[in-house]
């Protein structure tokens, strides 16, 4: 599997920058007290629809990069990422009215819990390569942690300020910075070291 990303990786490269994009979008819309601004900006369609666009994006290069050109297998963590975060692209571009912060809440929690895993499964596997075990380590469990933050959010376990937008925006944006950091670093980790140094990380989880 990981022969996959490695030939790949500049799939995961592109999936962290429409994801940087999208969290930059997400906190344009807030003055540093976190109150709302550029409101007309933020709730015209055609910029919701951008938004979708990206995170729609975002999710085709992560798949495409799980299956595209697999002959060992496909990780089906990494697709499931890939389908949530398609999902909520889809949610975006097309939306016909107002979106429930809760399926959003869901989507990301997918999206971070399956990444998560993915992170925690392959570290396993790194226990030669110390630095790159305890990067991946660190990842998966602040992506497991914004799994249950949205999904707190989701069961009412964390209350969010009644029509706080500001919040929301900032929960979402903080995730897929997040994430696009995560993306971006592994994409030029797996591209310094390439495909013939790899002989001994052949056996990665699917």
């Amino acid at each position: 599997m990981l022969q996959t990303l490695i030939k790949n990786w500049w799939l995961l490269a592109l999936c962290g920058v429409a994801e940087a994009l999208y969290s930059v979008m997400t906190f344009v819309a807030t003055r540093p007290d976190g109150s709302l601004t550029l409101r007309t900006f933020v709730n015209h369609r055609s910029t919701l629809m951008q938004m979708g666009v990206l995170a729609l994006a975002a999710g085709a290069c992560m798949i495409a990069a799980s299956i595209w050109g697999s002959r060992k297998g496909t990780s089906w963590l990494l697709v499931l990422n890939g389908l949530a975060c398609s999902a909520l692209g889809l949610l975006f571009t097309f939306r016909t009215g107002p979106i429930a912060f809760r399926t959003v809440a869901l989507l990301i929690a997918a999206m971070a819990m399956s990444i998560g895993a993915y992170e925690l499964a392959t570290a396993r596997t790194l226990r030669r390569y110390r630095a790159d075990e305890w990067l991946l380590r660190a990842a998966g469990v602040a992506s497991v942690g914004f799994a249950l933050a949205f999904l707190a959010f989701v069961f009412g376990w964390i209350k969010l300020d009644p029509g706080s937008a500001a919040q929301t925006l900032h929960w979402v944006g903080s995730f897929f910075g997040f994430s696009a950091i995560c993306m971006l670093g592994l994409a030029l980790r797996l591209h310094k070291l390439g495909l013939p140094q790899f002989g001994e990380w052949q056996d990665l989880p699917a």
